[in-house]
């Protein structure tokens, strides 16, 4: 499966110098917050892939003009071709706002996730805005992170954390390990190729492990365990 991950920035690459070909083989977009609702319209709508998103803390123009043809994935999970999607979308809570959420908040939307946790085993992919905390995120508290992100990662031990921020407070390529879990920031556009293998797992929990089949244009976050 390839999943290509935007955040942040509107991709020049993909936008203004467009050809059919840049998404034939996509499989998956994932947007990690902070794009306009525009530029994920046009991907869902040249692609075949589904294009599921949560919010950036700057994303208020959602609330009259959300993305067309594209999935919210706030609050739940999400799954396709196997793979299990999580959302929880906004940032640390810094100033007045939406999509923005204190510790205590984002540690209650963690806890109402539980039945649906425990209904699809867990996930494989962590898509939030907000980096955890103490994983790469920024000494300001506009950049703090959430430790309810840093409990998902080690209870559950998903595949990836993909999420957003950009290249502020890291090298763009950056790949990170954490528990078995990769991430990074995604500024650029990423694209990954990855081929997923279900195995039984004990009780509901199912496992899933990845391999690595190749990089296309400044491609990261890729777990191998």
């Amino acid at each position: 499966m390839k999943i290509l991950a935007v955040a942040d920035e509107e991709s020049k690459y993909l936008w203004d110098h467009f050809s059919p070909d840049k998404l034939r083989d996509v499989d998956l977009i994932l947007s990690c917050g902070d794009v306009s609702p525009q530029y994920l319209s046009f991907l869902a709508t040249f692609s075949r892939a589904p294009v599921l998103y949560v919010h950036g803390n700057h994303d208020t123009a959602y609330k009259k003009t959300p993305p067309e043809s594209c999935i919210c994935v706030e609050d739940t999970i999400y799954e396709y071709g196997g793979v299990r999607v999580l959302g929880l979308g906004g940032s640390i809570r810094y100033k007045q706002g939406p999509f923005q959420y204190t510790q205590q908040e984002m540690e209650r939307r963690r806890k109402r996730l539980w039945l649906s946790l425990r209904r699809h085993g867990g996930f494989d992919i962590l898509l939030t805005h907000a980096p955890a905390l103490g994983l790469n995120d920024g000494p300001d508290r506009a950049h703090e992170g959430f430790e309810a992100f840093t409990k998902l990662l080690d209870q559950y031990r998903p595949v990836l954390h993909a999420r957003g921020y950009g290249s502020t407070f890291c090298p763009a390529r950056i790949r990170c390990l954490y528990r078995g879990a990769a991430f990074g920031r995604r500024k650029a556009p990423r694209k990954a190729a990855l081929r997923p293998e279900r195995k039984p797992g004990r009780g509901a929990r199912r496992c899933t492990r990845w391999w690595w089949s190749g990089l296309v244009r400044s491609v990261t976050g890729v777990c191998l365990r």
